[in-house]
């Protein structure tokens, strides 16, 4: 299976994101448990998955399903992978300025999250 394409949207319904990966959604959520991915619950209480936990269960389904890892093996690839991914992205926090201005970015963000939240 090639990468699937994502529409461009922030939230994705346990439907869609069954469709996207081409699985049932009894897997998606068997995948929840076993990776500990932890989506939100909108209004209704139903599952919505954001970008990145699609992401994830992209990467999920590619170690299964192509490159026929196990569960177990799967899990500790993907732990490999944030571990790199975390490798590559430490800043030198030595700059006071960047950090401060990457705090307040983040403040920012949280705020905006909170205004399209409500």
């Amino acid at each position: 299976m090639t990468r699937p394409d994502i529409p461009d949207k922030f939230y994705f319904k346990i439907g869609e994101v069954s469709q996207i990966l081409s699985v049932q959604p009894y897997v998606v959520r068997f995948w929840e448990t076993e990776f500990q991915l932890t989506p939100a619950k909108n209004r209704s209480r139903h599952r919505v998955y954001n970008r990145q936990e699609l992401e994830t269960l992209i990467q999920i389904r590619q170690l299964l399903y192509e490159e026929r890892f196990t569960i177990e093996g799967a899990r500790a690839r993907l732990k490999e992978k944030i571990k790199d991914k975390n490798r590559q992205m430490k800043l030198s926090w030595e700059d006071r300025s960047q950090k401060a201005l990457l705090q307040k970015v983040k403040k920012d963000l949280t705020k905006i999250r909170e205004m399209l939240e409500r």
